[in-house]
C-alpha cells in the first residue's frame, strides 16, 4: 500500500393548492426520503424509484481530515508523472488533511486487477487501525466488459465489508469517470448501479458521468490519449482532484432535512352544533 500523503494545510383554487401539496407530501413518504438540493458538483445519491433510501446527511470532517482513497488506476495515479501527483494524493493539500492512497491498476469490484485482486478481497485486507475519518471509494470502469449479472451483489458485499472496517468513518462513492467519449453504454450502466445502491445505503454519491466533467471541450486537456493509454494527464488528475474537492465540500454544506409532521385536520362544525 503507498503510503500515506500529508501535505500542509379556502376557494377551488385553495382546495387544489391544498390537494396537491399533499399528493407531494405523500409522495415523498412513499419514496421513504426527502433530498437535500447539492448543486454542481455533487450528484445527489437520489436515483428515481430506488428503494429504501435515506438522505444523505451532511459532511462533517475535522479541521484536518484523514482521508482512505480507494479504487483503480485512477486513484493508482495512473499517467501522472509521478503516479504520487494524482488526484487521490493531490485531494490532501485540498482538504488541508491527510490522504492514504490504495489504487490497484485494472481492478473493479468484479474484474481482479494487474497488482491485486477485486475490490472485496482487497477491502478484507485493509489495515482497521488506520481509522480514517473519510473514505472515497472510486471506480470502476474496469468492470465494463464483465456481465451485468452479479454486479451489484458483488458492490454491495464489499461496501458491506467497508462499513464494517471503519464503522466510524463517513464513506462517499465516487463513480466511474469516462476515459473515452460518448461514454460507453456500460460505464452509463455502472454509474447508474452505483448510484441506486448509494442511495439505499444514504451515501453521499459524485458521478463525474453525470455532473459531465469531462467533456468534447476539455477532453484533449485531461486525457492522455498516447502514452497515458486514456487516463489523465498531470493537468487531467490536478482537475479531478479540485472536482472531488469541490462536491466534499459542497456535501458538508448540504442543509439537514428535517421531517414534518403533518398538520392536524380539523373538522367544520355545523352552525348550531
Amino acid at each position: 500500500m503507498t503510503p500515506p500523503s500529508r501535505r500542509p494545510r379556502t376557494s377551488l383554487r385553495g382546495a387544489i393548492l391544498i390537494g396537491a401539496a399533499v399528493l407531494v407530501t405523500a409522495a415523498s413518504i412513499g419514496f421513504g426520503m426527502l433530498r437535500p438540493q447539492a448543486p454542481d458538483p455533487v450528484a445527489l445519491s437520489a436515483a428515481s424509484g430506488a428503494a429504501n433510501a435515506e438522505a444523505p446527511a451532511p459532511l462533517v470532517l475535522p479541521e484536518h481530515p484523514r482521508i482512505l482513497v480507494f479504487g483503480d488506476s485512477w486513484t493508482y495515479g495512473s499517467a501522472a508523472t509521478p503516479p504520487t501527483d494524482g488526484y487521490a494524493y493531490r485531494l490532501a493539500d485540498l482538504m488541508d488533511g491527510t490522504t492514504i492512497v490504495d489504487g490497484v491498476r485494472g481492478s473493479g469490484y468484479l474484474k481482479p486487477g494487474l497488482d491485486g485482486p477485486a475490490y472485496g478481497p482487497r477491502i478484507d485486507g485493509l489495515d482497521p487501525l488506520l481509522q480514517p475519518d473519510l473514505v472515497v471509494i472510486e471506480g470502476s470502469i474496469n468492470d465494463r466488459r464483465l456481465p451485468a449479472a452479479g454486479y451489484r451483489p458483488a458492490v454491495d458485499a464489499a461496501w458491506d465489508r467497508l462499513a464494517d472496517i471503519y464503522p466510524d468513518a463517513r464513506i462517499v462513492v465516487l463513480g466511474p469517470a469516462p476515459q473515452v467519449l460518448p461514454v460507453e453504454k456500460a460505464t452509463a450502466r455502472i454509474d447508474r448501479d452505483l448510484q441506486e445502491l448509494a442511495a439505499q445505503r444514504g451515501w453521499w454519491y459524485i458521478s463525474p458521468v453525470q455532473e459531465e466533467w469531462i467533456t468534447p471541450q476539455n477532453y484533449a486537456g485531461i486525457i492522455d490519449t498516447g502514452i497515458g493509454r486514456d487516463h489523465p494527464s498531470n493537468e487531467g488528475h490536478r482537475y479531478l482532484a479540485e472536482k472531488v474537492a469541490a462536491a466534499l465540500r459542497e456535501m458538508a454544506a448540504a442543509p439537514v432535512t428535517v421531517a414534518v409532521e403533518p398538520a392536524e385536520t380539523v373538522q367544520p362544525v355545523a352552525p348550531g352544533k
